[in-house]
């Protein structure tokens, strides 16, 4: 079967190979002839810097998930939002490092067009070969939870992702919504494993039982290795399909096997020192602009200019953080945030949407309290009372807080209720297990697509 992973590879390629050919179609729309050798080189060595800005720009909007694929009007939508923000980026590429022997800025415009019409064709040919005509993973389940039914609704509506599960084989004393039984066929556990998973021509078995718990189930399961089939737990394929940690299913094994903190060190280090490094030049770039900020903030409204308020840090330990004030300091309760807050001043909604009111956070980092990657800090106060209602919420103390975090780029918007933060505490606890210099680089410019798209808080 063909997996995501390479899926998104064969995107690129065909995204590199589109590159070349819509910049030689350009090449010869311009000159109305075959580029010759020297300006073909020429312009490719120019435009092959392009490219690599364009494949950047593309990755942070999003054009490499596949669940794009679905809507195309959505599809089209996110493609020119990046190409209005590559050709910028492309402008301003050219204005810095002139190529004289070249038009690149007539031939830029040619070339957008171009590429646009084959990108886009590209894109559609490749969403019907994943529709129609690409084979899928067929997957068998073993055991019944909720989370399951939302992953079902997902497949089938999402036929791009390349599931499809065919059966869902119950235990004892298990049910299952009415509304599932249309979509997958349902077994009980007397019925034959080894015959199902031929029949249905399984490539994986999904288990949302502990196979520990039965030696009936290992049994059977060992059985069926002859057919070739892989096998996982419900929690690690959940996670791998969501980027989320579901926090219903695991227990404290799942914590024991999966967070060694001890295997971090060096990436801690690393991290540390890129924090301290890159928040020093930060705050001395920005402190030019704090009079203006600092303006802005006082005609906007009265009150102090600076925000702080304790947030509780790594291991539990509260520290004060500090922002630019973004709210009106009259008849506030200091409640928290909501979407669409009245007490927030139209400087602060701009501040929130450029993450600027974030700035004064570089003295966090500088002083260990923050990093620039993390779970974003709580106040105590709630912390105690999520405590009583929210599994592990005190799991996410274990690392440092960040500016951003991968539920901040995750594109929902999470209120306070206990629901929206048992799915903010997912995505954190997907971040804490698998956190990397990858995955921290792709927070940091995710985070620069919501702003530059005016998507914050």
């Amino acid at each position: 079967m063909i997996k995501s992973k390479l899926k998104q590879i064969i995107l690129l390629l065909g995204d590199i190979a589109i590159f070349y050919l819509a910049l030689y179609l350009a090449l010869y729309l311009r000159y109305w002839d075959k580029p010759h050798s020297e300006l073909w080189e020429q312009n490719s060595a120019a435009f092959t810097w392009v490219f690599l800005v364009w494949l950047l720009v593309f990755y942070i909007g999003n054009l490499y998930d596949l669940k794009n694929f679905v809507h195309k009007g959505r599809l089209v939508e996110k493609y020119l939002q990046s190409l209005a923000i590559a050709l910028v980026l492309s402008i301003i590429f050219f204005y810095l490092f002139p190529y004289n022997n070249i038009s690149p800025k007539t031939n830029l415009v040619i070339f957008a067009g171009v590429f646009s019409g084959l990108f886009l064709a590209w894109r559609f040919f490749f969403s019907y070969l994943l529709k129609n005509r690409l084979p899928k993973n067929n997957l068998g389940v073993i055991g019944y939870h909720p989370h399951l039914a939302e992953l079902i609704k997902e497949f089938k509506s999402n036929p791009h992702l390349g599931y499809d599960i065919k059966f869902v084989i119950l235990n004892e004393g298990e049910t299952i919504d009415p509304s599932i039984r249309e979509l997958v066929d349902i077994f009980d556990e007397n019925d034959g494993l080894e015959e199902l998973s031929s029949k249905y021509k399984i490539t994986n078995i999904i288990l949302a039982k502990d196979v520990n718990s039965s030696p009936e189930l290992k049994r059977r399961l060992f059985n069926c290795l002859p057919l070739g089939i892989s096998y996982t737990t419900l929690s690690n394929f959940y996670e791998k399909i969501t980027d989320r940690v579901p926090l219903e299913i695991i227990g404290q094994s799942w914590f024991l096997e999966n967070l060694d903190l001890a295997d971090k060190k060096i990436f801690e280090f690393i991290k540390r020192s890129f924090d301290l490094i890159l928040a020093i030049i930060f705050l001395l770039v920005t402190l030019p602009f704090w009079p203006f900020i600092l303006l802005a903030i006082k005609l906007s409204s009265a009150g102090p200019v600076f925000f702080s308020q304790y947030r509780m840090g790594q291991n539990n330990i509260p520290f004060k953080m500090y922002k630019f004030r973004t709210m009106r300091t009259a008849n506030n309760n200091y409640a928290l945030t909501v979407q669409n807050d009245k007490r927030i001043t139209g400087v602060g909604k701009i501040m929130r949407q450029t993450r600027l009111d974030e700035i004064p956070q570089l003295i966090n980092i500088i002083k260990g309290q923050m990093s620039f990657i993390g779970p974003r800090p709580e106040r105590p106060e709630f912390i105690a009372e999520l405590k009583e209602n929210v599994p592990f919420f005190d799991i996410r103390t274990l690392v440092k807080p960040g500016i951003s975090g991968w539920d901040q780029i995750s594109g929902e918007y999470h209120s306070a209720s206990v629901a929206d933060t048992m799915k903010k505490l997912q995505y954190d606890l997907f971040y804490i297990k698998n956190r990397s210099l990858y995955l921290d680089i792709t927070i940091i410019l995710k985070t620069i697509k919501t702003i530059i798209a005016h998507q914050g808080r």
